[in-house]
């Protein structure tokens, strides 16, 4: 078995017939999606993705909006990285803001990762993703630009347009490649505090467990005892 599902394997006995749940993107997703299909788990799905929401409804497990829920059971999503304090970096897929608001949501909410993602401190390996309102974009990029830690930014362009991508809410979003010696916290904060910022791809304080696989064991770390379990 490989060791994306091995993470969806050991997310599986946390999810009831019943449940909402919220899920992210990403292949450990995919995973989880098909070992719910096959254990005919009757749930509830809340998702900001497009790819786990066609897949979702390719097995025929019943998705609903986000807009229609206000409480969400649990909530598993991936990252591109998480430190030993629960704070996270996701870049790939633009759509942390949602993701964000499921995970406020969600009384649990549940990063399912391998190993190499799993680390003492964010290095911001990846870019931190700004979600930015089009009419604040110029003013944005000068005013992120000018902070120190921030090495460069790019506008994240479409794959299938000559252009920007635009999010589902019409915005833009700017990768921004941060020097790896910084806070994430106070990175965070301090992008946050940019007029025009919707919000950041840091996850800072809304993580309660992350389940990490590798090709020895699967461990939980949870925020609600300090303890691995």
């Amino acid at each position: 078995m490989y060791v994306k599902e091995k993470c969806a394997e050991a997310a599986l006995p946390w999810i009831e017939s019943g449940m909402t749940i919220g899920l992210g993107g990403g292949s450990t997703i995919q995973d989880l999606i098909n070992m719910i299909h096959a254990n005919e788990l009757d749930v509830t799905i809340v998702t900001p993705s497009f790819v786990t929401r066609r897949a979702c409804l390719e097995k025929g497990l019943r998705v609903v909006e986000t807009e229609d829920v206000s409480l969400i059971d649990l909530a598993f999503d991936g990252c591109d990285q998480v430190d030993t304090r629960h704070h996270a970096l996701k870049s790939g897929g633009g759509i942390h803001t949602e993701e964000k608001l499921i995970a406020t949501m969600a009384k649990r909410y549940v990063l399912l990762v391998d190993d190499s993602k799993f680390v003492e401190r964010l290095t911001f390996d990846h870019p931190v993703v700004l979600e930015v309102l089009p009419q604040a974009f110029t003013y944005v990029s000068e005013k992120v630009r000018e902070l120190p830690w921030v090495e460069s930014l790019q506008v994240r362009q479409s794959l299938n347009s000559d252009g920007a991508l635009v999010t589902i809410n019409g915005n833009r979003l700017l990768d921004v490649v941060v020097r790896p010696s910084e806070e994430s916290i106070e990175v965070h904060h301090q992008l946050s505090q940019v007029r025009g910022v919707v919000d950041t791809s840091l996850f800072t304080d809304i993580v309660t467990h992350v389940i990490v696989a590798s090709h020895h064991d699967t461990v939980v770390y949870s925020t609600e005892t300090g303890e691995v379990k």
